[in-house]
């Protein structure tokens, strides 16, 4: 199963937390409820009744099926240490960058209209400068899809590796697609 960029930033935030967000079905629909101010608006969020959302709040109901379960982590993770995630998401658009490292189909399109097939490549951890962090950020915030991220990843890759921070292969293009892994890290 191929990764996805998005997921991979968002685990990337993760890593910042300063405390584990709620493992238990019944704490993390008691912080959604506190979150979202109700149990109704948690389980219009989640697709489930709001009687049921009830139930898990006073603890009646404690075994999620693994489609709810996987629901209620992510809705929580999403909204878990908002300010530490923006403390880490400020930090690498300003100073650090990012790491990537990846498992996809590279190609290349250089001057003249020369091109390298694309074929799967693994690339080692590569820094990408804050800027490209930055658009990451503010690419994913504004609903990009995963092609759109992909291409801003593409570019910090073909800058800082494929043309060595833009010091050989002037005007080499770089094709990044079927990502099979990709890991970022703050």
């Amino acid at each position: 199963m191929a990764d996805s960029l998005g997921d991979s930033l968002d685990r990337a935030l993760e890593g910042a937390y300063t405390r584990p967000a709620p493992k238990s079905p019944g704490r993390q629909i008691r912080y959604l409820v506190k979150q979202l101010k109700g149990t109704k608006a948690v389980a219009e969020l989640l697709g489930m009744s709001q009687r049921q959302v009830e139930r898990y709040v006073s603890g009646k109901a404690r075994h999620p099926r693994k489609a709810l379960a996987a629901r209620m982590e992510r809705e929580v993770k999403k909204r878990w240490q908002p300010q530490i995630r923006a403390k880490a998401r400020k930090k690498a658009a300003s100073t650090d960058g990012l790491v990537v490292a990846a498992r996809a189909r590279f190609g290349f399109t250089a001057a003249g209209d020369t091109t390298d097939d694309a074929r799967i490549r693994d690339l080692p951890p590569q820094a990408l400068p804050p800027r490209y962090a930055e658009r990451l950020f503010a690419a994913r915030e504004a609903g990009a899809t995963e092609q759109e991220l992909q291409e801003i990843v593409a570019q910090g890759l073909a800058e800082m590796y494929f043309r060595a921070r833009n010091t050989r292969a002037d005007g080499l293009g770089v094709e990044f697609t079927d990502v099979e892994h990709i890991q970022i890290e703050l």
